[in-house]
């Protein structure tokens, strides 16, 4: 690649290495310069402009990323489109990552243009999660770099990313009792168990509650295996300290073994891992009983995933192994600041406004109006959109009435809701828009600008959006994507506003992401709630049934 000023003669099939602002128009970086371009620089007084041009050989970093992660996709593993040379994979189905971690050093090490970053080795995953980002740093990157990593990606017997789904597995809890505990701990207990492996896609068995004897914990393990229990859990009503102790006495007197005693993970040092034929069986640590990450959930998430949990595997957890909190030296804990430093002290909520837009004539439904078409539950499509940003952490939300304002907000009566009008609302979106935005509070640094008719987007996928949201970080604009599409709501700074303000005709401001691409991130979302409006009779019949019109 051949990078640095180049006279515009010269610049044709160049890549631009740094956005221009141009009298007009915005040359973004990474624009392929045309005559058009050209003639647009040379008309603003440019005799020369910063480019990389490729050599033989060298392949742009879309197309060397898209090889990268396609060498690198396995089973249940989805890649997004390739953009500013970045491909980001995701998680398909819940599960555990696995990661051949040598062998992405590997990559990693073939050259400094190649990258790939990952979550953490042994990382319960959701679907559509994104696991790792593959990103090219140059433009462009020499084809036998490239064909490099492609060979050390295939390397190896395996993906260099699995995903493990976890499997339904049924549980079986043995409970000891001693006199003087407390029955609210014995119930923190179950809750606490119960949680992890529901969220780990399990189910438990009736609880066994026994004496605090070997004796009993013997014929409880008896009675859930016969039960049906793919796993066996024993949670002391005193800690474990010996291999010989009430719990793993009685996995041995089940006829089972104990495989390994203690772990380099604190809180959980005190967990016991044993089995009885092929069904694992534990002795919980006491910090089990606690919602809070310990070495437990590190071993339980293995063993729903399916991935073995050997003496070795124990062993090896030990870098990364402190969960826990521990004194500030010199200070005891007591002793130390209530309020973090400011370095350390958490990074401060963005005040976020919302403005939804209802204010259409519904021409493509005439004579209905879709905004006021109720679901089968009786609630309107406004009220339905409506309701879901009061869900988030948007405010003060402001509804843009116009069409029809009575109706509307009749419809919306009794909800904590700002409504603005809009007089010239038949001259297109732009007049809402603007309406909505002069309506704002000036302590408001973002804006969602939502539609009236997208029932489908929850409060949590809008505070997704605004959990991105950070101008000084360079994400100043917010897109909700699904599968690489873009879609709505969008997020956009205060900054923006003013030159939102200037549009007029019957579009939105979505267009104005060209001129400011490198101030926008992308959020990729669960489902495609993001990009379904429904405004013909068609639309409506493929609503949810809690959408659907009755």
């Amino acid at each position: 690649m051949i990078f640095g000023p180049t006279p515009l003669e010269e610049a044709k099939g160049a890549i631009l290495a740094h956005s221009l602002r141009l009298p007009g128009r915005v040359l973004k970086k990474g624009t392929v310069l045309d005559e058009e371009a050209i003639a647009a620089l040379r008309e603003a007084g440019k005799r020369d402009v910063v480019t990389a041009r490729l050599e033989a050989g060298d392949v742009p970093e879309n197309e060397a990323a898209e090889r990268l992660a396609s060498a690198l996709t396995a089973p249940l593993i989805a890649r997004s489109r390739a953009a500013t040379g970045r491909v980001n994979l995701l998680a398909e189905t819940a599960g555990l990552l696995v990661l051949d971690a040598k062998r992405l050093d590997a990559i990693n090490a073939v050259d400094e243009s190649l990258t790939v970053a990952t979550l953490p080795n042994y990382t319960p995953v959701v679907p559509r999660e994104m696991i790792a980002t593959i990103k090219v740093i140059p433009f462009t990157v020499p084809g036998p770099v490239l064909g490099v990593a492609e060979v050390v990606a295939r390397s190896g017997k395996g993906p260099a990313f699995a995903i493990h789904p976890f499997r339904p597995l049924k549980l079986g809890l043995v409970l000891t009792e001693l006199p003087g505990i407390k029955e609210s701990v014995m119930e923190g207990a179950v809750e606490a168990t119960a949680a992890r492996v529901e969220a780990l896609c399990g189910s438990m068995l009736p609880v066994e509650r026994v004496r605090h004897e070997e004796t009993p914990v013997v014929e409880a393990l008896g009675r859930l295996k016969r039960a049906g229990a793919e796993m066996l859990l024993i949670a002391g009503a005193s800690a474990v300290v010996d291999r010989r102790d009430v719990g793993p006495g009685a996995i041995v007197r089940a006829g089972g073994v104990i495989e390994h005693f203690g772990m380099p993970v604190d809180p959980g040092n005190l967990l016991c891992l044993g089995r009885i034929g092929e069904i694992p069986a534990l002795v919980l640590p006491g910090c089990a009983r606690s919602p809070k990450l310990n070495g437990f959930d590190w071993v339980l998430q293995r063993l729903f995933a399916g991935v073995p949990v050997t003496s070795a595997a124990i062993m090896a957890m030990g870098v990364g192994g402190l969960l826990k909190e521990i004194e500030v030296r010199p200070l005891p804990r007591e002793q130390a600041p209530r309020v973090a430093p400011p370095a350390l002290a958490p990074r401060r909520a963005r005040n976020v406004a919302a403005i939804i837009l209802a204010a259409g004539r519904s021409r493509r439904m005439a004579p209905l109006n879709k905004l006021l078409v109720a679901d089968t539950q009786g609630v309107a499509m406004v009220a339905r959109v409506v309701d879901n940003v009061l869900a988030s952490h948007a405010r003060p939300v402001v509804v843009v009435t116009g069409h029809e304002r009575d109706r509307v907000e009749e419809a919306l009566a009794g909800r904590p809701v700002i409504f603005a009008h809009a007089e010239d609302y038949a001259e297109g979106l732009s007049a809402s828009l603007k309406t909505g935005l002069a309506a704002l509070p000036p302590g408001a640094e973002g804006v969602l600008v939502c539609l009236g008719d997208m029932p489908l987007v929850s409060g949590p996928m809008l505070d997704r959006l605004i959990a991105a949201f950070d101008p000084e970080e360079g994400r100043a604009i917010v897109m909700p994507t699904f599968r690489g599409k873009q879609g709505n709501p969008m997020l956009w700074a205060r900054e923006f506003l003013p030159e939102i303000m200037t549009i007029t005709g019957d579009v939105g401001a979505r267009h104005l992401i060209g001129r400011h691409a490198d101030r926008m991130v992308e959020v990729e979302m669960a489902d495609d709630a993001v990009l379904r409006d429904f405004d013909t009779t068609d639309a409506l019949k493929g609503l949810p049934a809690t959408g659907r019109p009755g």
